[in-house]
């Protein structure tokens, strides 16, 4: 189901854009020569036998955060990533984004070994995490235009397409002036959604985008990812509690319990999973409690300082 289809949404599309409208640079890092030799039988990510341990105490084992992970996405698809606070969700997209080092495995990005050509694979993607950095004192736009210049993106194109994206987002221009600490946190985490699709990764990786925005402003964010990886071949790997939201965007979708997947397939094959095998409901909500052995309710309350 698109937004399209939805009367309620006809505010939010009168004041759309085409994010076609977005100019990117030929010589674009996200967009190189080296995607696989533009080949679509190369997978934009393969995460191959993946596991990470972390050593918590001198004299305890070390704790298996992920075991034995294998995934596979395709060039211009979206995978979700579910499970329980705990499962190993985030420590998944550190370990694809090279934040964590792999203990044994491999992953690669538009055939790209993530731990022999780590630069290039860095230059090919972008992450927003649920918790955004930025330079608190500086305003949207010179923390956006900062963020171009790192990806060598021309300032002028960079400052056209921040207004671009940032008014898809429901962003309005005065706001873009004003220093980041001012801003509500749904704010922010509007205009990190923003940093990040204003580089054009080729990868986009998404740890909990939608977390501590607003419904109209979920629905802006939740739309304009579908319209960007429609326009610019987007490859997008999402995490969220947002089981409404799993099932809008994402092609496949990987449950997560305790670092292992648990199930694999779209929302459909899973949905039809649980009713035939297990007697359930239809919904992503049975395929989550199914698989994890946990309510939504509980695994939004768990505590925040644990690892997802």
């Amino acid at each position: 189901m698109t937004s399209t289809t939805l009367p309620q949404l006809k505010k939010a599309q009168d004041r759309s854009i085409d994010p076609a409208q977005l100019t990117f640079p030929d010589a674009a890092p996200s967009r190189a020569s080296g995607l696989g030799a533009g080949s679509r039988s190369v997978p934009a990510l393969l995460v191959d036998r993946v596991t990470k341990r972390f050593q918590v105490a001198r004299k305890k084992r070390p704790v298996v955060a992920i075991a034995d992970v294998s995934l596979r996405l395709e060039r211009g698809g979206t995978i979700g990533i579910l499970g329980a606070n705990g499962s190993g969700k985030s420590t998944l997209i550190r370990l694809i984004s090279g934040l964590l080092t792999l203990d044994q495995g491999r992953v690669e990005i538009f055939g790209h070994d993530l731990e022999r050509e780590e630069m290039t694979v860095k230059r090919l993607i972008n992450r927003v995490s649920v918790d955004a950095a930025f330079f608190k004192k500086l305003s949207p736009m010179e923390n956006l235009l900062f963020a171009a210049r790192l990806y060598g993106i021309d300032a002028k194109v960079a400052r056209r397409n921040t207004v671009l994206i940032t008014e898809r987002l429901g962003i309005a221009e005065k706001r873009l002036g004003r220093p980041v600490e001012q801003l509500s946190r749904g704010m922010q985490q509007k205009i990190a959604i923003a940093r990040a699709l204003l580089t054009s990764p080729a990868l986009l990786l998404l740890d909990e985008p939608t977390t501590g925005l607003d419904p109209r402003s979920k629905l802006d964010v939740q739309t304009f990812i579908e319209e960007m990886r429609g326009s610019h071949d987007a490859s997008i790997v999402l995490t969220t509690h947002d089981l409404d939201e799993a099932e809008r965007l994402c092609d496949d979708i990987a449950v997560l319990n305790d670092g292992r997947v648990v199930a694999h397939g779209s929302p459909e094959v899973l949905k039809r999973l649980v009713a035939d095998r297990h007697g359930e409901p239809p919904t992503m909500h049975a395929v989550f409690m199914t698989y994890t052995g946990r309510s939504l309710d509980e695994d939004v309350e768990e505590d925040e300082s644990d690892d997802e």
